[in-house]
């Protein structure tokens, strides 16, 4: 098994940089915190990187999901089990992750088809199907979790009816999922794949509000400082299109 890339992005909070869907560490001293979880069959390689860092999986208290695609809650199943931990998700994306129904798919834009194939035809040619998930927690707007002083839930729908980012502001940090991300030669982006452009373009607007100094993605790498102004640029070239 090669080993995940394990990226401190402070004293407490951990990059693990998997090729399709980024997961996110939280280590308190009460317990871990995993923010989205991979693709089905992840979970060894997290378990992986929760070793290194000295630490053990059963420590893992809470699994947060910023949305329901397999990319993201793919092995929360997996990592939940390990110190039965609380799966918390937005109450509008658990119908898809408990499997009562399918969540819509992307509106592609003609210029997203070609980029939608290519990802498709990098994924693994056999993947593990996602479980079905107990949602523990749904979440809405304004929840606060307890861990890292607070973590506040703000809706990013769009990309899912039911995306969330998961803000810390007594740190700075924000996981924005899907609703932001980073191209590969870093410059930060509206997400894409959208269930609803123009909400989408909305609630990008709204994390760029949120006066971060890191924004952690689900793709692309993390923006490690100034990350508000960083997003402020594409919301205001947003407003302009």
């Amino acid at each position: 098994m090669v080993p995940v890339d394990t990226v401190e992005l402070l004293p407490n909070l951990y990059y693990l940089r998997f090729p399709v869907g980024h997961v996110y560490l939280w280590c308190g001293a009460d317990g871990l915190t995993v923010i989205d979880t991979g693709l089905p069959g992840s979970a060894p390689r997290i378990a992986e990187a929760v070793h290194t860092l000295k630490r053990h999986p059963a420590e893992v208290h809470r699994v947060v999901l910023t949305h329901f695609h397999p990319d993201h809650s793919g092995s929360a199943a997996d990592v939940a089990a390990w110190g039965r931990a609380a799966i918390c998700a937005h109450r509008a994306d658990a119908p898809f992750l408990r499997g009562d129904s399918q969540g819509p798919p992307p509106d592609l834009a003609d210029w997203e088809r070609p980029l939608f194939e290519q990802v498709r035809s990098n994924l693994p040619s056999d993947p593990q199907p996602a479980s079905p998930l107990h949602v523990d927690v749904e979440l809405v707007e304004g929840d606060v979790l307890d861990f890292a002083g607070g973590a506040r839930i703000v809706e990013v729908t769009g990309h899912t009816p039911g995306s969330i980012a998961v803000h810390l502001p007594q740190h700075g940090v924000v996981f924005t999922g899907d609703a932001a991300a980073a191209s590969p030669d870093g410059h930060v982006m509206l997400g894409v794949f959208n269930a609803d452009r123009a909400q989408a373009a909305s609630s990008f607007r709204k994390l760029a509000l949120l006066g971060a100094d890191i924004a952690c993605f689900g793709h692309g790498e993390p923006v490690v400082g100034d990350a508000s102004r960083a997003l402020g640029e594409v919301a205001a070239r947003l407003d302009a299109s």
